[in-house]
């Protein structure tokens, strides 16, 4: 071969080992803030498959009952290769825990005590137990949740889910679990924005757009200023109002939650907290709830933005949980098996 068709070989091939992309989180820990702890028919009857991400959202005429539209959706996904639910609940915790093991995930599990204590027996060292809440359907009063903290049940107080019954952060109720998680420095994670779409007419009677808001959590973080808290799914799709919230609140985090997987300009939300300047304060969260293989479609919508360097990836898989979790170096070690 001649020396200059050598040269330009050895040019191309050069370009082309530098254009392979460099995956921020290959081989290494990350940490899914956003699990839950579900039986496989928790979103209706099994199987039901998930766009990712949902393309177009329904368009409904009154004169037939949203949930037919609304399951339809999930019943013959609109979409070449959905991910399928799985039919009984061992399936969805042998399903998540095969993800989470292949890539390296450690996660942050919602949901009753007993059924998170089932899921860490299956998968030790693999999840933060943390207890999903709701005044309207899932209370706990102040004293059962500083001893269900002090006992080691719970690390973490969420999901919070007032927002589906039209309960805002600020509600008066709220007070007295606000000041337990600042006195007894409890990270807290609370949804605010998306839930399914329509959710007011599939019996969430209670469900308001302007909830979205992060706004409505600005009152409690005046009031209790020491509070770790991240908001999740990121008050999408209100993205100027939980722009104004980071900015006004720096101890507040975000999780990417159901968007990551579900929403069409998922990237371009992400892009735009970023470009704003809070990069350091984004958490990677799948919002797993019965389809174990959004984890890995999350994982890699996030490995795929191509607006964000390496170690940006790196906070958002690892870096940013770590430190909002003040995970200490030992655990920090385990999770990189040092």
């Amino acid at each position: 071969m001649p020396r200059r068709a050598l040269l330009t070989l050895t040019t191309a091939v050069s370009s082309l080992v530098v254009a392979v992309p460099v995956l921020a989180q290959d081989g290494l820990p990350i940490l899914d803030v956003h699990l839950h702890a579900d039986a496989a028919d928790a979103q209706g009857p099994p199987p039901l498959g998930m766009c990712v991400p949902i393309q177009e959202f329904p368009a409904w005429d009154p004169a037939v009952p949203y949930g037919s539209i609304f399951m339809g959706m999930m019943k013959e996904p609109p979409c070449e290769d959905p991910v399928w639910s799985p039919e009984t609940d061992d399936a969805v915790l042998a399903e998540t825990l095969e993800v989470m093991e292949r890539r390296n995930v450690f996660g942050v599990l919602s949901g009753s005590p007993d059924r998170v204590g089932r899921w860490m027996e299956a998968g030790p060292g693999r999840f933060t137990p943390a207890l999903r809440f709701s005044l309207a359907s899932s209370p706990v009063s102040p004293d059962s949740l500083r001893t269900l903290v002090e006992s080691g049940t719970v690390e973490v107080l969420g999901e919070i889910t007032n927002q589906y019954a039209g309960i805002a952060p600020d509600d008066e109720r709220m007070e007295p679990y606000w000041a337990l998680a600042e006195e007894l420095d409890l990270p807290v994670a609370i949804h605010i924005g998306t839930g399914p779409p329509g959710v007011r007419y599939l019996g969430a009677e209670g469900y308001r757009g302007a909830l979205h808001s992060a706004l409505t959590l600005e009152p409690v973080l005046v009031k209790h200023p020491r509070l770790r808290v991240y908001v999740m799914h990121a008050g999408w799709p209100m993205l100027d109002d939980m722009l104004a919230l980071l900015y006004a609140h720096p101890q507040v985090y975000v999780d990417v939650g159901v968007i990551s997987f579900s929403s069409p300009n998922f990237l371009g939300y992400l892009r735009g907290l970023v470009d704003a300047g809070f990069g350091k304060r984004v958490m990677f969260g799948s919002d797993q709830m019965v389809w174990p293989g959004v984890i890995e479609r999350a994982i890699d919508r996030v490995e795929g933005a191509d607006f964000l360097s390496a170690e940006q990836k790196r906070d958002i898989f690892y870096n940013n949980a770590a430190r909002f979790f003040r995970l200490s170096e030992e655990e920090i070690a385990r999770h990189h098996g040092r």
